[in-house]
């Protein structure tokens, strides 16, 4: 059983304990010297590492070192730039004869894939609009193994087993109670834009069953889960023969989600479902990474600082 988790390291804490590798790469620092730069994590966060001055006889010795292996690191927690990072002494990999319990390195989201999977089902089932239905039952129905592990993004928020399915939750449930603010906006697009637009990213992202994922596929690489998006729905609207205004414009909602050309999406939303969708799908992903932050920290502290969200350094209040 580990003794000490990410959440556990302070600064100046020495410690010997198994972690997961989230990331691993060599990178020449300013000395001009090679380093290991690695990404350790468990099931309560991450935690960036380094290695320095590593000579060509140790990059040989951990050349097995991969995204997904679990190591046994000896090292400092020191801080640099206002966030903790671990001075590496020593880095081996896992032996056969070392027992750890798995399920003490995976993040995942906090709610069981089944009961996420089967609320979202629920939705889809209660669209009044047959095509929107179709469309979500056949997706939901077609990618459920994938969906019972994905992550919703390699990295930052909901880079976690589950991850996809619990971001789509959530945009759900927001989504739902927004329309019944505001009236104007068609609730069956608003809910099934949410349903689509991530879903491609089980054909971008490569993730093995833990929901690790080491890259992108080749077509994600090239296209990403926008344009993949886009090619699927626009291939299954034709093939469920669709009024076309309602596949382009769940094409659109894809296509905008994003809403920066530098964040993927060329064009900005065209009608209130598409505006909204993009700010569910933001709202979300920020509340994420701030539970994430705050989670590690201590009450009348702040967190560190949290790349995602401009390099702020989020507050806890005392009383939580």
């Amino acid at each position: 059983m580990k003794q000490i988790f990410v959440a556990d390291l302070k600064k100046d804490i020495e410690f010997t304990e198994f972690f997961m590798v989230r990331a691993v790469a060599v990178k020449i620092g300013g000395n001009s010297k090679q380093y290991l730069d690695i990404v350790l994590s468990d099931m309560t966060g991450e935690i960036s590492a380094k290695k320095w001055d590593v000579n060509d006889d140790e990059l040989n010795a951990l050349k097995d070192v991969k995204e997904g292996n679990i190591v046994k690191i000896k090292g400092l927690v020191t801080e640099w730039n206002g966030t903790k990072q671990v001075r590496i002494q020593r880095i081996r990999l896992k032996a056969d004869s070392d027992e750890i319990d798995l399920r003490e390195f995976i993040n995942a989201a906090p709610e069981p894939s089944e009961y996420m999977y089967e609320y979202i089902l629920s939705v889809a089932q209660n669209l009044q609009d047959a095509d929107f239905k179709k469309l979500c039952l056949y997706l939901l129905e077609k990618n459920k193994e994938k969906l019972m592990y994905y992550p919703a993004a390699r990295k930052n928020h909901h880079a976690q087993m589950g991850g996809l399915l619990y971001h789509m939750k959530r945009m759900l449930m927001t989504g739902e109670r927004i329309c019944e603010v505001y009236q104007n906006l068609n609730k069956d697009l608003v809910l099934t834009g949410v349903i689509i637009h991530d879903m491609e990213k089980l054909n971008e992202i490569i993730s093995d069953e833990y929901g690790i994922s080491p890259g992108y596929s080749f077509e994600g690489k090239m296209l990403g889960h926008i344009i993949q998006g886009i090619k699927s729905i626009d291939a299954l609207t034709l093939e469920m023969e669709f009024p076309r205004e309602k596949a382009i414009m769940l094409e659109h909602m894809i296509l905008a989600h994003h809403y920066e050309p530098e964040f993927g999406s060329p064009k900005k939303p065209l009608f209130p479902e598409g505006e909204i969708l993009h700010y569910l799908d933001m709202v979300d992903a920020r509340m994420f990474d701030m539970e994430q932050a705050l989670r590690n920290t201590e009450p009348g502290n702040f967190s560190e600082r949290v790349f995602t969200l401009d390099n702020r350094q989020l507050y806890k209040p005392e009383n939580r």
